[in-house]
C-alpha cells in the first residue's frame, strides 16, 4: 500500500474568538442555567484560551432577519390590527414592537455565509498544498473533499473543481459526512487510489466551518461544551504513488473499526435555526473502544518484528483530551512517553474535527521527524467509526 504524502497546508480561521468572550456570552444569555456558577470552571477544564474562527463571534450570536413577524408579515399583521379597531398610530407602534423582538437565525442565514467561506478557504488550502509538493492544478487525477456542517449540492469538490479550473477528467470524490475521520480516511483512500495507478496525484481537501453550530438559544451543559470547544479550519495535501522530493510521510498500513449501534452518540441535528451539534456523554466511552481495537491492530501487524516496535509519533484525533488521557493509560508500558505531545498542542487551540490530523501531522514535520521514524494515525468520529494509518517518515 505504499502511497506518499507532501506536507499538508494549514489555513486557520482568521476571526479569533477568546474563551472569555464565549464564557461572557453564555452567561449573559443564561444567567440561571444549571451550570451558571461552574462556567468558567468548564471552561478553563478545556485548556483552550482561543480558537480560529472562519466569521467573527457577532455572526453567530447576531439575530435572524423581520423580527417577531417572521413568517408572518408587516402587511398581514397591520390589516389584521386595523380590523381590530386600532388606531394607525397605535398600529404602527405595535408592528414597530414586534419587530424589534430578536429571533434566532434561519438554517440559510446560518449556513449561507459559512458555506461560502468554507469554499474559499479550502481553495487556499488547495493551492498552498500544490505549491508544497511542487505541483499544478494541471497535475491533480483526483481530488477528495470533505465538509460536514455546511450542507450543499453540488459540494465542495465541484466548487473547487471551478475555482482552481482543474482539468474535466479529474475524479471528484465528495465524502461530507465523514466528519472527524475525514484526515485520516482520505488518506486510507488516496493510498488506495494511488496503489492502482501510481502515477495518479490525488489531493485531498477539508474545509471545516465548525463554529456553526454554535446555538446561541441551547442552554444544555453538552452545548456549553459545543460552543467552547470547536475551531474552524481548512487543510489540505497532496498524496502520491511514487516518492517525490517534496514527500515528507509514506503511508503503509490502514485500519477501519465501526462499533455498531453507536450512531445516536455523537451527531448532527438540523432544525429551524441552524446545524445543532449533540452530544452523548457516554461517546468518550465508545471512543475507547475504538483505540482498543487499534491497540490491537497493531499488535498483531508486529507480532512476528525481531524487535519491540513502537510508534516514534502518534497523531491523534479522538475528539478530545478525555481520551488523549485514555489512549496514554493503555498503551504498552513499553511505549516512550510524549508520542501525543502534538495531538495535545493542537487541541489548546481548538478541536478541528476532520482537519484536525492534518493539523497535528503539520505540526509534527514543523517541529522535524528524524527519517525512518514511525508515525500512527488515528481519528474517531460520530457513528462511531475510526481510521488509523500507519505509516514511516522520509
Amino acid at each position: 500500500m505504499a502511497a506518499y504524502l507532501c506536507p499538508p497546508a494549514v489555513i486557520h480561521g482568521e476571526h479569533a474568538v477568546e474563551t472569555s468572550q464565549i464564557v461572557a456570552e453564555v452567561r449573559d444569555r443564561h444567567p440561571h442555567a444549571p451550570w451558571a456558577p461552574r462556567v468558567d470552571g468548564i471552561a478553563a477544564s478545556t485548556g483552550i484560551a482561543s480558537r480560529g474562527w472562519m466569521l467573527p463571534l457577532e455572526s453567530a450570536v447576531a439575530p435572524g432577519e423581520g423580527g417577531g413577524l417572521r413568517g408572518v408579515g408587516t402587511g398581514p399583521a397591520q390589516e389584521a390590527l386595523a380590523r381590530e379597531g386600532f388606531a394607525r398610530e397605535d398600529v404602527d407602534r405595535a408592528i414597530a414592537a414586534l419587530e424589534a423582538i430578536p429571533v434566532p437565525q434561519t438554517v440559510q442565514e446560518r449556513t449561507a455565509p459559512a458555506w461560502e467561506a468554507v469554499q474559499s478557504y479550502g481553495e487556499r488550502a488547495a493551492r498552498g498544498a500544490l505549491q508544497a509538493a511542487g505541483l499544478d492544478v494541471s497535475d491533480v487525477d483526483c481530488l477528495i473533499t470533505s465538509h460536514s456542517t455546511t450542507p450543499a449540492l453540488p459540494g465542495l469538490d465541484v466548487a473547487l473543481s471551478n475555482r482552481l479550473s482543474l482539468r474535466d477528467d479529474v475524479l471528484l470524490l465528495p465524502a461530507t459526512q465523514w466528519a472527524c475521520i475525514a484526515g485520516t480516511r482520505s488518506l486510507a483512500l488516496a493510498a488506495d487510489l494511488v496503489a492502482a495507478d501510481p502515477d495518479r496525484v490525488v489531493l485531498v481537501v477539508i474545509s471545516e466551518a465548525l463554529s456553526t453550530t454554535y446555538q446561541p438559544a441551547d442552554d444544555t451543559l453538552e452545548s456549553l461544551i459545543v460552543r467552547l470547544l470547536f475551531a474552524d479550519t481548512a487543510v489540505a495535501a497532496v498524496v502520491t504513488g511514487r516518492r517525490r522530493e517534496q514527500s515528507v510521510l509514506r503511508l503503509d498500513a490502514a485500519w477501519h473499526h465501526t462499533l455498531p449501534d453507536t450512531q445516536d452518540l455523537h451527531r448532527l441535528d438540523t432544525r429551524a435555526d441552524g446545524t445543532h451539534f449533540v452530544m452523548d456523554r457516554r461517546g468518550p466511552r465508545a471512543v475507547q473502544e475504538t483505540v482498543t481495537a487499534m491497540w490491537e491492530w497493531l499488535r498483531l501487524r508486529h507480532q512476528d518484528d525481531p524487535a519491540p516496535w513502537h510508534p516514534d509519533v502518534l497523531l491523534a484525533h479522538p475528539g478530545g483530551t478525555r481520551v488523549l488521557e485514555y489512549m496514554e493509560q493503555t498503551m504498552p508500558d513499553t511505549w516512550p512517553s510524549g508520542l501525543l505531545a502534538h495531538s495535545r498542542d493542537s487541541y489548546t487551540t481548538g478541536n478541528r474535527g476532520g482537519a484536525a490530523v492534518f493539523d497535528i501531522m503539520r505540526r509534527a514535520h514543523a517541529a522535524g521527524q528524524r527519517p525512518g521514524s514511525r508515525a500512527v494515525l488515528y481519528a474517531a468520529a460520530p457513528g462511531l467509526s475510526a481510521t488509523a494509518l500507519e505509516g514511516e517518515w522520509l
